[in-house]
């Protein structure tokens, strides 16, 4: 028996009850509740509770006080073993999609396709270097709404190539549904990784295979409010974000019912599904911007740098030559404010030669917003484009389902989320701590 692990990220199962309880058919997610969905528990700090921490607390067994992975793409500089490598080692064939946080150190990877955060290598197919290019550019300039050139080019041979005919029509309906609804687009995104990790686990064979999908997170974090499980009236999107009889959640919810039916139907395979955490209502307005060209902005700074890489929403990474060049940067970061009030960056972390920094500034961005720094002021709309109005935030409880051949391994009620990595390696009888 084959084993798939699901990562379907931060997905908040009490919400999904709601709407069982109201009567919405939602059959594949209604099996796995009715079936026995365990609780499980993260980190206590809340700065701690990040998806990023929490998937390789799963990938490693250990959490986040021993593994000592805190930003996005950090696991790359980590020598803790994943299960990846510990499954293969014991002679079966592993493959991956978009694990978060995940280095890939196999040897001979059925199919490895790295998250659009973390720099480590596919399995060097061009199949999976085209998906790759393709998910990463549209991910990661997702607030900016732009596909380029290429991108498109990867999109559509990657789709053409690894997509059921069967499932053409449908999709490409979904895709040009977007337009106008910005969260169709992640959608899409999670129902082409799903369709190519069906067509490469069917054609390469793997006996242990994961699925991470993060579309759900993001319309949590992004058009929660838009819920009918939540409740307050305190709690709405403005009308010129989104229409109030919109419900991108309940969208998502019926395109993962689909997924986990997708699943469920395929014979001789077990399946985990985790979350990994989930995320409960924002319980204020607050506002998120990206900058739109890394490079411009630091340059017009006068920053000295290598390089700069774009990580999730508002984080990104500057490399530099020097430790001397990163201290003379974060000093320049650290005295940008936003109408001589509020600091622009409120988190830079100095790693030596590189900084991690996060545009934190949480209010609305106007025309008249300026930015001033060195003595100069100028606008600062130029340099940002809106990504969101936050309306979810983490919390420590996650959830997970064990189909019925390896729910006997699964771990107790409440445990760390960690643990989930134990029964992975129990089910293909790999030596794992107690």
């Amino acid at each position: 028996m084959k084993l798939i692990l699901v990562e379907l990220n931060e997905i908040n199962f009490d919400a999904v009850r709601h709407y069982l309880d109201k009567g919405e058919k939602l059959p594949g997610l209604k099996v796995i509740i009715e079936s026995g969905l365990l609780s499980t528990v993260a980190e206590q700090e809340y700065e701690h509770l990040e998806p990023w921490i929490q998937w390789p607390s799963v990938h490693t067994g250990k959490k986040y006080n021993e593994h000592k992975v805190f930003r996005l793409g950090d696991f790359v500089s980590s020598e803790h073993v994943q299960f990846f490598e510990k499954v293969e080692d014991a002679g079966y064939r592993v493959g991956a999609i978009s694990p978060m946080n995940a280095t890939n150190n196999l040897k001979t990877p059925a199919y490895f396709i790295p998250d659009p955060w973390t720099q480590t290598p596919t399995d060097g197919s061009f199949l999976s270097r085209s998906v790759s290019s393709a998910v990463s550019q549209a991910v990661n300039d997702n607030s900016q709404s732009k596909l380029t050139f290429i991108t498109v080019v990867n999109l559509g041979l990657s789709f053409f190539a690894l997509v059921s005919p069967l499932r053409f029509i449908s999709m490409l309906r979904y895709a040009v549904s977007a337009f106008g609804k910005p969260w169709r687009k992640a959608l899409f995104l999670d129902l082409l990784l799903h369709e190519i990790h069906k067509t490469l686990f069917r054609r390469k064979k793997p006996q242990f295979s994961t699925l991470f999908l993060n579309a759900g997170a993001h319309i949590q974090h992004h058009y929660f409010y838009n819920s009918s499980f939540v409740t307050s009236a305190a709690l709405e999107n403005p009308s010129w974000y989104i229409d109030e009889k919109e419900d991108p959640f309940f969208e998502m919810l019926k395109v993962y019912d689909y997924v986990v039916q997708d699943l469920l139907a395929m014979s001789d395979v077990e399946i985990i599904i985790a979350t990994g955490l989930s995320q409960r209502p924002y319980d204020q307005l607050k506002f998120y911007y990206r900058l739109k060209d890394h490079e411009r902005f630091l340059r017009d700074l006068d920053i000295r740098f290598l390089n700069v890489v774009p990580r999730m929403t508002r984080d990104f990474l500057i490399t530099f030559e020097s430790e001397d060049q990163a201290i003379a940067a974060a000093e320049k970061l650290d005295k940008i404010f936003v109408c001589n009030r509020i600091k622009l960056f409120e988190e830079i972390d100095n790693r030596g030669k590189d900084l991690f920094v996060v545009l934190t500034y949480p209010n609305e961005i106007l025309d008249s917003t300026t930015i001033t720094y060195g003595g100069r002021c100028t606008k600062l709309l130029q340099y940002v484009t809106f990504v969101a109005i936050k309306n979810g935030e983490h919390q420590g409880k996650g959830f997970a389902y064990f189909s019925e051949g390896i729910k006997l391994m699964a771990p107790p009620e409440a445990s760390h989320v960690a643990m989930i990595h134990n029964t992975v390696l129990k089910y293909f009888n790999v030596p794992h701590e107690k």
